[in-house]
């Protein structure tokens, strides 16, 4: 059966749908079987994933509000991966799902049929704790959190861990954290090396051993819809995202294989 992944952080710009379209493709690359879901209204992920969002016949707001059948808005195929798209329809859906019963288990009722046909299902969150991203944090089993080695990332970092314990608690108890990942890492610059021992040192066991570096072929590849895996092969960034896909599944064999928690398997 799949593990549902939320890729989140509530602050913007931290590499959060960049990391959910490059893992995806190297995810797929070495043979595991995915489905991408954009649940972020702007639909960057969609976008960068070569598919037009502006021509789309069903997307995720479809599936949520219409109860439509999943594989019906689904590209297959893409780049190795399967694509659940969005766009800016999606921003009225979040309004229209406030009126509806049983809403933040939306997507999570659509998933149950899927899952034992995927090894991973990753989700794009858009950067607030709102109805979208609570279905989101309901549906998944664990979360993935990007975040950039700056001076505000530890203050942010605990409010998103006060926001999960609150979804773990109401709503959603298996929710675990399935690792902090470092992006846009530049090891010359003292403030990103100092933020990222911090990390290690509050969050040793959480942290991926991973870390992406800042890569003009990983902010380029968007703008040809496509992933840096298939735009640059041997790309840095390419190349960093594959070795955490490979750290994932290592993690995730771990966990089935010896009994380990999340937090041992690393």
């Amino acid at each position: 059966m799949a593990r549902v992944i939320a890729i989140t952080n509530q602050k913007g710009g931290v590499g959060k749908t960049t990391t959910a379209v490059n893992l995806a493709a190297s995810l797929a690359a070495i043979k595991q079987r995915i489905v991408l879901i954009d649940l972020d209204p702007q639909g960057s992920t969609t976008v960068g994933c070569g598919v037009d969002k502006d021509c789309l016949e069903y997307s995720i707001n479809d599936v949520l509000i219409d109860q439509i059948d999943l594989k019906k808005a689904m590209h297959t195929e893409c780049w190795g991966f399967d694509l659940l798209p969005a766009n800016a329809n999606l921003s009225v859906a979040e309004l229209r799902l406030m009126q509806l019963d049983k809403r933040d288990l939306r997507l999570k009722n659509a998933l149950e049929p899927i899952l034992d046909h995927y090894d991973y299902v990753l989700i794009d969150c858009p950067p607030a704790l709102n109805m979208l991203a609570i279905n989101a944090l309901c549906a998944a089993d664990t979360v993935l959190v990007p975040l950039q080695c700056e001076y505000f990332a530890l203050e942010g970092l605990s409010s998103l861990m006060n926001n999960i314990e609150r979804i773990r608690r109401l709503s959603n108890p298996k929710l675990k954290i399935e690792g902090l990942l470092r992006t846009m890492y530049d090891g010359r610059n003292r403030l990103t090396v100092d933020v990222s021992e911090e990390l290690l040192s509050h969050f040793s066991d959480k942290v991926y051993q991973t870390v992406i570096p800042r890569n003009v072929r990983l902010a380029e590849a968007p703008s040809h819809g496509m992933p840096a895996l298939h735009y640059d092969k041997h790309s840095q960034g390419a190349v960093a995202y594959l070795a955490l896909a490979a750290e994932m599944v290592r993690r995730s064999k771990q966990v089935q294989q010896y009994g380990l928690s999340q937090e041992e398997a690393v």
